[in-house]
């Protein structure tokens, strides 16, 4: 089923850098396994994993005119991303992140935000949603609540399915900011951290559910190793993750993101749709960053069958 994205808001260039049991003190040096770059972001690595399951993806965003801006640009265009809605600001360099990545998996991070502080909706080009059947928003509060809400209105009003994927911690200001895009998102994808900052609930599940009562159509939360939990007006479900060997889980939200929207295009449930968003997140758990490996939709389909019916 032919699947078009617009895929708009963060863009960031990551720098993973693996086998990192510990900062060294002073001005010490240590060797490191491995030192990679790749692209990014609740808007970007999300386009990058579309790109390869197989959908046509338009990239909509700001970067800076900087060298991490060429490089950035060159790797989603690698990927098969469309990149020709990326503007370019002068003012601010391009957004990126540093992660350390232990033995474990685990990586904290350092981040510039840059220009996707400069993102405005101006930005956007007047035929950005032309042709388009997903428009997926990646970290509506750069954009503001409002202009968030305007721009998923449109998009809903010209008959394309709306997701919505948020970057920042949970936390119930933020929440407040972006409130106004809750009724214009169908599908709101954030993490289990996120929901329960966002909302105080006491559980992942009272969180969503919460969260569907403020307007969203379903929610979809990620929960690591736990996997996804997927709540409508009508019931909620628990999607189990499918256990790898993880390497780096940098982008494994992203991923998620990525496998349950191109389920939805394929015509499935939103069940069956974070099935294949686990499927995915493990399958990029497997490498250092979200374009590692050769995986497509083929090759995650069959995981996903491994572990359990997409129905």
């Amino acid at each position: 089923m032919t699947m078009t994205v617009a895929a708009v808001g963060v863009h960031v260039l990551d720098t993973h850098v693996l086998g990192v049991a510990s900062i060294p003190d002073g001005s010490d040096g240590q060797l490191v396994e491995t030192i990679r770059m790749s692209p990014a972001g609740t808007a970007g690595g999300t386009a990058v994993v579309l790109s390869r399951l197989g959908a046509t993806v338009r990239s909509y965003g700001a970067v800076g005119t900087d060298p991490v801006g060429d490089t950035l640009l060159a790797l989603l265009r690698r990927e098969g991303v469309d990149v020709a809605g990326l503007v370019r600001k002068e003012e601010a360099q391009t957004s990126a992140s540093v992660l350390p990545v232990r033995p474990n998996g685990d990586r904290p991070a350092w981040h510039c935000i840059g220009a996707n502080g400069a993102f405005t909706l101006p930005d956007l080009p007047a035929d950005a949603l032309d042709g388009v059947t997903h428009l997926h928003l990646g970290g509506p509060e750069f954009l503001g609540g409002d202009a968030a809400a305007e721009l998923l209105a449109r998009a809903r009003a010209a008959g394309v399915t709306t997701s919505v994927d948020i970057l920042a911690p949970g936390d119930p200001d933020l929440l407040a900011w972006i409130a106004a895009a809750l009724p214009h998102t169908d599908h709101l994808l954030p993490n289990d951290e996120q929901v329960l900052g966002f909302t105080g609930a006491s559980s992942v599940a009272e969180g969503a559910r919460a969260l569907v009562d403020a307007g969203a159509g379903c929610v979809a939360v990620t929960q690591g190793a736990r996997g996804a939990l997927v709540v409508t007006t009508e019931d909620e479900t628990e999607v189990p993750a499918y256990p790898v060997d993880v390497v780096d889980t940098t982008g494994c939200g992203d991923a998620f993101s990525a496998g349950y929207l191109r389920g939805l295009a394929l015509g499935r449930s939103p069940v069956a749709a974070a099935a294949l968003g686990c499927a995915t997140a493990a399958q990029v758990a497997r490498g250092i960053g979200t374009d590692a490996g050769s995986y497509d939709l083929a090759v995650v389909e069959a995981l996903a069958a491994s572990g359990a019916a997409l129905g």
